[in-house]
Protein backbone atom coordinates (compact mmCIF):
# COMPACT_ATOMS: atom_id res chain seq x y z
CA UNK A 1 0.00 0.00 0.00
CA UNK A 2 1.06 3.34 -1.21
CA UNK A 3 0.70 7.00 0.72
CA UNK A 4 0.67 10.27 -0.96
CA UNK A 5 3.45 12.30 1.25
CA UNK A 6 0.29 14.41 2.73
CA UNK A 7 -1.34 10.64 4.22
CA UNK A 8 1.98 10.65 6.64
CA UNK A 9 -0.03 12.67 9.56
CA UNK A 10 -2.88 9.93 8.87
CA UNK A 11 -0.73 7.03 9.53
CA UNK A 12 0.77 8.62 12.24
CA UNK A 13 -2.30 9.01 13.93
CA UNK A 14 -2.81 5.22 14.23
CA UNK A 15 -0.19 5.11 16.28
CA UNK A 16 -0.41 7.27 18.43
CA UNK A 17 -4.05 5.66 18.55
CA UNK A 18 -2.67 2.34 19.30
CA UNK A 19 -0.52 4.16 22.41
CA UNK A 20 -3.16 5.72 23.82
CA UNK A 21 -5.76 3.49 23.62
CA UNK A 22 -4.03 -0.13 24.04
CA UNK A 23 -0.83 0.52 25.48
CA UNK A 24 -1.72 3.70 27.56
CA UNK A 25 1.70 3.57 29.50
CA UNK A 26 2.05 -0.41 29.86
CA UNK A 27 5.40 -1.18 30.28
CA UNK A 28 4.92 -4.84 28.88
CA UNK A 29 8.06 -7.74 29.90
CA UNK A 30 8.43 -9.35 26.64
CA UNK A 31 6.59 -9.39 23.10
CA UNK A 32 5.25 -12.52 23.81
CA UNK A 33 3.00 -11.01 26.67
CA UNK A 34 2.02 -8.17 24.03
CA UNK A 35 0.71 -10.06 21.31
CA UNK A 36 -2.23 -12.11 23.08
CA UNK A 37 -3.41 -8.93 24.31
CA UNK A 38 -2.85 -6.99 21.65
CA UNK A 39 -5.54 -9.09 19.79
CA UNK A 40 -8.00 -8.70 22.11
CA UNK A 41 -7.95 -5.23 22.33
CA UNK A 42 -8.39 -4.95 18.51
CA UNK A 43 -11.00 -7.74 18.19
CA UNK A 44 -13.25 -6.28 21.85
CA UNK A 45 -12.40 -2.51 20.86
CA UNK A 46 -10.17 -1.47 17.61
CA UNK A 47 -12.07 -3.41 15.34
CA UNK A 48 -15.39 -2.87 16.55
CA UNK A 49 -15.22 1.17 16.75
CA UNK A 50 -17.04 3.61 14.76
CA UNK A 51 -13.76 5.36 12.25
CA UNK A 52 -13.47 8.75 12.11
CA UNK A 53 -12.63 9.22 8.92
CA UNK A 54 -14.57 6.71 7.30
CA UNK A 55 -17.59 6.43 9.53
CA UNK A 56 -17.50 2.81 9.31
CA UNK A 57 -16.63 -0.31 11.39
CA UNK A 58 -13.02 -1.31 10.88
CA UNK A 59 -14.17 -4.81 10.87
CA UNK A 60 -16.57 -4.39 8.54
CA UNK A 61 -14.11 -2.43 6.11
CA UNK A 62 -11.60 -5.31 6.57
CA UNK A 63 -14.31 -7.84 5.20
CA UNK A 64 -14.95 -6.27 1.92
CA UNK A 65 -10.95 -5.58 1.41
CA UNK A 66 -9.69 -9.38 2.28
CA UNK A 67 -10.82 -11.06 -0.74
CA UNK A 68 -8.43 -8.23 -2.39
CA UNK A 69 -5.26 -9.13 -0.55
CA UNK A 70 -2.53 -11.51 -1.39
CA UNK A 71 -1.45 -14.41 0.53
CA UNK A 72 1.97 -14.20 3.21
CA UNK A 73 5.20 -15.35 1.87
CA UNK A 74 5.49 -19.09 2.68
CA UNK A 75 8.83 -17.96 4.86
CA UNK A 76 8.37 -15.27 7.46
CA UNK A 77 9.73 -11.83 7.02
CA UNK A 78 13.48 -11.84 8.30
CA UNK A 79 13.90 -8.40 10.12
CA UNK A 80 17.23 -9.25 12.23
CA UNK A 81 19.64 -6.45 11.73
CA UNK A 82 22.86 -7.91 10.03
CA UNK A 83 26.18 -7.07 11.32
CA UNK A 84 30.14 -8.02 11.31
CA UNK A 85 31.42 -8.70 15.00
CA UNK A 86 34.63 -10.60 15.80
CA UNK A 87 35.27 -12.83 18.64
CA UNK A 88 38.08 -11.79 21.32
CA UNK A 89 40.82 -14.44 22.28
CA UNK A 90 39.01 -15.62 25.10
CA UNK A 91 36.19 -16.85 22.83
CA UNK A 92 33.81 -14.08 23.87
CA UNK A 93 31.25 -11.27 22.12
CA UNK A 94 30.66 -8.06 22.84
CA UNK A 95 26.82 -6.13 22.37
CA UNK A 96 25.89 -3.64 24.25
CA UNK A 97 28.33 -4.02 26.95
CA UNK A 98 27.10 -7.69 27.19
CA UNK A 99 29.46 -10.67 25.96
CA UNK A 100 28.35 -14.02 24.95
CA UNK A 101 30.37 -17.14 24.31
CA UNK A 102 31.53 -18.68 21.39
CA UNK A 103 33.25 -22.27 20.77
CA UNK A 104 36.84 -22.27 20.90
CA UNK A 105 37.50 -22.71 17.61
CA UNK A 106 36.39 -19.82 16.65
CA UNK A 107 37.94 -17.61 19.09
CA UNK A 108 40.09 -14.04 17.91
CA UNK A 109 37.74 -15.05 14.54
CA UNK A 110 35.34 -12.78 12.32
CA UNK A 111 31.91 -13.70 12.75
CA UNK A 112 28.18 -12.36 12.04
CA UNK A 113 25.62 -11.50 13.91
CA UNK A 114 21.87 -11.79 13.36
CA UNK A 115 20.26 -9.88 16.52
CA UNK A 116 16.76 -10.20 16.66
CA UNK A 117 14.66 -8.44 19.46
CA UNK A 118 14.76 -11.51 21.70
CA UNK A 119 18.47 -13.92 20.62
CA UNK A 120 21.18 -13.21 18.73
CA UNK A 121 22.72 -15.86 16.42
CA UNK A 122 26.24 -16.12 15.65
CA UNK A 123 27.66 -17.30 12.15
CA UNK A 124 31.18 -18.72 10.54
CA UNK A 125 30.62 -17.56 7.00
CA UNK A 126 27.16 -19.51 6.61
CA UNK A 127 27.69 -21.78 9.78
CA UNK A 128 25.34 -20.70 12.72
CA UNK A 129 28.21 -21.54 15.67
CA UNK A 130 26.34 -20.16 18.49
CA UNK A 131 22.77 -18.78 19.75
CA UNK A 132 21.82 -16.86 22.87
CA UNK A 133 18.96 -14.90 24.34
CA UNK A 134 19.95 -11.47 23.97
CA UNK A 135 20.09 -9.75 27.35
CA UNK A 136 19.07 -5.71 27.54
CA UNK A 137 21.01 -5.96 31.20
CA UNK A 138 24.29 -4.20 31.08
CA UNK A 139 27.87 -6.48 31.92
CA UNK A 140 26.58 -9.46 31.82
CA UNK A 141 28.29 -13.14 30.83
CA UNK A 142 25.71 -15.22 28.87
CA UNK A 143 27.28 -18.22 28.98
CA UNK A 144 26.60 -21.68 26.79
CA UNK A 145 27.76 -24.31 29.31
CA UNK A 146 28.71 -26.55 26.14
CA UNK A 147 31.20 -23.84 25.16
CA UNK A 148 32.76 -23.48 28.13
CA UNK A 149 33.15 -27.32 28.22
CA UNK A 150 34.86 -27.45 24.77
CA UNK A 151 37.54 -24.59 26.11
CA UNK A 152 38.29 -26.60 29.40
CA UNK A 153 38.73 -29.43 27.09
CA UNK A 154 40.83 -27.98 24.42
CA UNK A 155 43.00 -26.31 26.82
CA UNK A 156 43.36 -29.46 28.62
CA UNK A 157 44.50 -31.14 25.51
CA UNK A 158 47.11 -28.65 24.90
CA UNK A 159 48.79 -28.27 27.77
CA UNK A 160 48.77 -32.05 27.79
CA UNK A 161 50.50 -31.98 24.07
CA UNK A 162 52.68 -30.17 25.44
CA UNK A 163 54.05 -31.74 28.25
CA UNK A 164 54.33 -34.87 25.63
CA UNK A 165 56.79 -33.06 23.67
CA UNK A 166 58.41 -31.66 26.26
CA UNK A 167 59.18 -35.02 27.31
CA UNK A 168 59.82 -37.00 24.05
CA UNK A 169 63.05 -34.09 24.06
CA UNK A 170 64.18 -35.84 27.09
CA UNK A 171 65.53 -39.07 25.81
CA UNK A 172 65.79 -41.75 22.61
CA UNK A 173 63.81 -43.66 25.14
CA UNK A 174 60.90 -41.24 25.95
CA UNK A 175 58.83 -42.14 22.92
CA UNK A 176 58.63 -46.12 23.21
CA UNK A 177 57.76 -44.94 27.18
CA UNK A 178 55.21 -43.24 25.77
CA UNK A 179 53.60 -45.37 23.89
CA UNK A 180 53.90 -48.08 26.88
CA UNK A 181 52.23 -45.48 29.24
CA UNK A 182 49.30 -45.39 26.94
CA UNK A 183 48.84 -48.94 26.86
CA UNK A 184 49.71 -49.94 30.29
CA UNK A 185 48.70 -47.24 32.91
CA UNK A 186 44.96 -45.23 32.93
CA UNK A 187 46.62 -41.38 33.61
CA UNK A 188 49.27 -41.54 31.39
CA UNK A 189 49.26 -37.77 30.99
CA UNK A 190 49.84 -37.52 34.69
CA UNK A 191 52.75 -39.77 34.55
CA UNK A 192 54.52 -38.02 32.01
CA UNK A 193 54.20 -34.65 33.91
CA UNK A 194 55.55 -36.23 36.73
CA UNK A 195 58.99 -37.76 35.06
CA UNK A 196 59.14 -34.32 33.31
CA UNK A 197 59.09 -32.61 36.28
CA UNK A 198 61.88 -35.34 37.94
CA UNK A 199 64.19 -33.93 34.84
CA UNK A 200 63.97 -30.41 36.27
CA UNK A 201 65.20 -32.39 39.51
CA UNK A 202 68.17 -34.97 38.57
CA UNK A 203 68.43 -33.52 34.97
CA UNK A 204 67.33 -35.19 31.58
CA UNK A 205 71.12 -37.68 31.41
CA UNK A 206 70.02 -39.28 34.92
CA UNK A 207 65.97 -39.23 33.42
CA UNK A 208 67.52 -40.58 29.94
CA UNK A 209 69.15 -43.44 31.89
CA UNK A 210 66.30 -43.99 34.69
CA UNK A 211 64.12 -44.59 31.44
CA UNK A 212 66.14 -47.07 29.59
CA UNK A 213 66.78 -49.63 32.40
CA UNK A 214 62.62 -49.30 33.31
CA UNK A 215 62.42 -50.23 29.57
CA UNK A 216 64.59 -53.27 30.33
CA UNK A 217 62.86 -54.02 33.05
CA UNK A 218 59.08 -53.41 32.08
CA UNK A 219 58.73 -50.95 34.81
CA UNK A 220 56.33 -48.43 34.04
CA UNK A 221 54.72 -45.71 35.40
CA UNK A 222 56.76 -42.46 37.29
CA UNK A 223 56.84 -44.03 40.42
CA UNK A 224 59.56 -46.31 38.83
CA UNK A 225 61.51 -43.68 37.47
CA UNK A 226 61.29 -41.80 40.39
CA UNK A 227 62.98 -44.96 42.49
CA UNK A 228 65.55 -45.59 40.07
CA UNK A 229 66.42 -41.87 40.57
CA UNK A 230 66.57 -41.79 44.19
CA UNK A 231 68.55 -45.15 44.68
CA UNK A 232 71.16 -44.14 41.94
CA UNK A 233 71.34 -40.73 44.17
CA UNK A 234 72.43 -42.79 47.59
CA UNK A 235 75.02 -45.24 45.25
CA UNK A 236 76.41 -42.35 43.71
CA UNK A 237 79.79 -40.06 45.20
CA UNK A 238 81.89 -40.65 48.03
CA UNK A 239 80.39 -39.52 51.20
CA UNK A 240 80.90 -35.49 51.66
CA UNK A 241 82.29 -34.51 55.07
CA UNK A 242 80.42 -33.34 58.49
CA UNK A 243 80.20 -29.40 58.58
CA UNK A 244 79.11 -28.92 62.66
CA UNK A 245 77.66 -25.06 62.01
CA UNK A 246 76.29 -24.74 65.33
CA UNK A 247 78.58 -24.65 69.00
CA UNK A 248 75.63 -26.40 70.62
CA UNK A 249 76.77 -29.10 67.84
CA UNK A 250 80.31 -29.44 69.34
CA UNK A 251 80.76 -32.63 70.87
CA UNK A 252 82.50 -30.88 74.74
CA UNK A 253 83.65 -34.52 76.41
CA UNK A 254 84.60 -34.41 79.87
CA UNK A 255 87.57 -37.66 80.54
CA UNK A 256 88.77 -38.50 83.87
CA UNK A 257 92.49 -38.15 84.43
CA UNK A 258 93.81 -41.47 83.51
CA UNK A 259 95.13 -44.44 86.20
CA UNK A 260 98.68 -45.21 85.42
CA UNK A 261 98.92 -47.47 88.61
CA UNK A 262 98.73 -50.50 86.44
CA UNK A 263 101.92 -49.47 85.04
CA UNK A 264 103.62 -48.81 87.97
CA UNK A 265 106.64 -51.68 88.58
CA UNK A 266 105.71 -54.29 91.22
CA UNK A 267 108.06 -54.38 93.94
CA UNK A 268 109.04 -57.59 95.93
CA UNK A 269 108.45 -57.76 99.06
Amino acid sequence: MQFAPDAKGRVENGVGYVKKNFLAGLDPASFAAVNPAAAVWRDTIANVRLHGETQRKPLEHFAEEKPRLRPLPLRPYDCAVVRPISANACCRVVLETNRYTVPHLYASQKLTLKLYPDELLLFHHDKLVATHPRSYDRRQLIRNPDHERDLISHRRNARHQTLLLAFLALSPHAEPYARKLADKRLNAPHHIQRIVALSEIYGPAKVDRALQDALAFEAIGSEYIANLLEQRERLGGPPAALHLTRRQDLLDLDLPPADLNAYEPKTSS
